[in-house]
C-alpha cells in the first residue's frame, strides 16, 4: 500500500529553499508580454520566418493580453507563461516549414483514431497510456508533443536516443524540483502518453493556457469562436508526426474534447469516442488539489477559494456540453466507461473498448498492457489526500446537488467524502466508492 500524503498547507505555503531560490532568480528578470518579443525570439530559435496563415496574430494577442491581466501571477508564473507562447510559436514555425518542404504529408491519413474523452482525473490519463502501450498503435508521448517537429541539426546520441526526450528530461528534473508532489497527482515524465490537444497550442486556441493562469478573457474568447479551424490545425499536425514515423493509428484523449464534440467528430467522422465519467465532486477535489499546490510557484500567494471560483464553473461547463452533445457520437461508434468498472478491472473494459474499435486483442498486445501495469503501480510515488471542506471551504453534499444533471445522465457511482472520514481520506485518483449509494 503506498503512502498516503496530506498537503497541509495549500493556502498558506511554506517554500522550500529551491523553491525561494527559483522566485528570487525570476523576479531578477521582469516579463513583458509583447507579441513581437515573441514571435522575434521565435524566429532567432528557430531560424524560420513564415507562421503561417496570419489569423493566429489575434489569438496570440489575446492570449498575451490575458496573461498580463492577471495580477495573480508571481514572476515565475509570467516566465512560464511567456515560455509557453514562446514555444507554441517556435512549434508553429517548424510545422509550417516541414509542410512547405512534405507537402505531401497532409496526404497522410488519419484513419479510425481512438479517442478518449473525460474529465481530468477520471481515469483518462491510465487509459490513455495503458491503451499506448499496444505498439501497434501511434500516441503522442510528453517529449515528443513539446517539440513535434525535430530541429535541423538536432543529432541522436551515441545510444540514438532522440535530443528532444534528453531536453525534455531536463525539464521533467527542473518541474521536479520546483514542485515535487506535483508527479504524485500526475506524473509527466517525459515518456508519459500527453493529450494532443498540445499541438493546438501552435494555433493559439485550446483550454489548456486556463491550467497555469486565470484567464477569463481568453477562456470567453474561446467560448465564442468555432474550433473547427483549430481541430484542422491539430489533423495537420498529427499528419506531420505520422509522416515522420508509425504506426498509422492514434490513440488519443483530451477533456478539452467534452465541449467540442461537433468540431471533433466533424474533424474525425470515423474515430471510436470512449467517455469515461466519474463523480464529479470527486474530480473537482482532485483538480482542485492539484492546481492549489501549483500556485505556490505560479502565483504571488495561494488562494485555494478563487481557485474552486473559477473551476467548479468551468467543469460544470464541461459536463453540461457532454450531456448535451454526447448523442452526436453514433452509437456504434461509441462506449461509456464509469470510473470504477474500469478502476475495478481495466483489462475487461479493454476487452470492450478493443471490440468497438474493431482492433483484436492479442496476446501480445495483452502482455504489453500487463507490462505497463507492473512498471506503473497505482500510487507509485505515494497517493495524495484531498478535502474539499477542509482546503476550500465547500459542502460535498451541496457541490453534488450542482451536478446532478450529470450523475442523473451517465452512470457514475457516488465516491466517499474524505470529510466524512478523517481516517479513510479520498485519495487523487484513488477512490474510497460510497458502497451505499450505488451506481447512479
Amino acid at each position: 500500500m503506498s503512502a498516503v500524503l496530506r498537503i497541509p498547507d495549500l493556502a498558506a505555503p511554506e517554500l522550500s529553499a529551491t523553491q525561494r531560490a527559483i522566485h528570487a532568480a525570476a523576479e531578477k528578470q521582469p516579463v513583458a508580454f509583447q507579441m513581437e518579443r515573441v514571435l522575434d525570439e521565435a524566429a532567432r530559435a528557430t531560424g524560420l520566418s513564415d507562421f503561417g496563415p496570419d489569423d493566429f496574430r489575434e489569438r496570440l494577442a489575446v492570449w498575451l493580453e490575458s496573461f498580463d491581466a492577471d495580477a495573480t501571477l508571481s514572476a515565475v508564473g509570467r516566465h512560464g507563461a511567456f515560455r509557453e507562447c514562446l514555444r507554441h510559436a517556435s512549434t508553429r514555425l517548424r510545422l509550417v516549414d516541414y509542410i512547405k518542404r512534405h507537402p505531401d504529408a497532409l496526404r497522410e491519413k488519419i484513419e479510425r483514431p481512438i479517442i478518449i474523452v473525460g474529465l481530468p482525473r477520471s481515469g483518462t490519463t491510465h487509459l490513455l497510456n495503458l491503451i499506448a502501450a499496444d505498439q501497434r498503435l501511434r500516441a503522442l508521448p510528453y517529449w515528443e508533443s513539446l517539440e513535434p517537429v525535430p530541429p535541423p541539426l538536432d543529432v541522436a546520441g551515441p545510444d540514438g536516443e532522440d535530443p528532444r526526450l534528453a531536453r525534455c528530461r531536463e525539464i521533467y528534473e527542473a518541474q521536479r524540483q520546483a514542485l515535487p508532489l506535483l508527479r504524485n497527482m500526475h506524473d509527466m515524465n517525459p515518456e508519459h502518453i500527453h493529450e494532443e490537444i498540445e499541438l493546438m497550442g501552435s494555433d493559439f486556441s485550446t483550454y489548456t493556457i486556463e491550467w497555469i493562469a486565470t484567464v477569463p478573457r481568453w477562456r470567453d474568447y474561446y467560448f465564442a469562436h468555432d474550433q473547427r479551424p483549430h481541430y484542422a490545425w491539430l489533423k495537420r499536425a498529427l499528419q506531420v508526426l505520422q509522416q515522420q514515423r508509425g504506426p498509422r493509428r492514434w490513440v488519443l484523449k483530451s477533456p478539452q474534447h467534452l465541449e467540442q464534440l461537433g468540431p471533433l467528430l466533424d474533424t474525425f467522422p470515423d474515430a471510436t469516442l470512449v467517455f469515461t465519467h466519474r463523480d464529479p465532486v470527486s474530480v473537482i477535489s482532485s483538480a482542485l488539489t492539484m492546481v492549489s499546490y501549483g500556485e505556490r510557484m505560479r502565483c504571488k500567494r495561494a488562494n485555494p477559494a478563487a481557485t474552486a471560483a473559477y473551476w467548479i464553473p468551468r467543469i460544470s461547463r464541461l459536463l453540461e456540453c457532454c450531456v448535451r452533445d454526447r448523442a452526436l457520437a453514433p452509437a456504434a461508434q461509441s462506449l461509456d466507461v464509469p470510473f470504477h468498472e474500469l478502476m475495478q478491472n481495466d483489462e475487461a473494459m479493454l476487452e470492450r473498448i478493443y471490440a468497438l474499435a474493431e482492433l483484436p486483442l492479442t496476446e501480445d498486445a495483452r502482455r504489453q498492457h500487463t507490462r505497463y501495469r507492473k512498471h506503473n503501480p497505482r500510487g507509485k510515488h505515494g497517493r495524495i489526500a484531498y478535502d474539499l471542506k477542509r482546503d476550500f471551504g465547500i459542502e460535498p453534499a451541496a457541490l453534488r446537488e450542482r451536478f446532478q444533471f450529470y450523475s442523473e445522465r451517465f452512470p457514475v457511482r457516488i465516491e466517499a467524502d474524505a470529510a466524512s472520514d478523517p481516517d479513510d481520506p479520498g485519495v487523487a485518483d484513488d477512490p474510497v466508492f460510497d458502497t451505499a449509494g450505488g451506481a447512479n
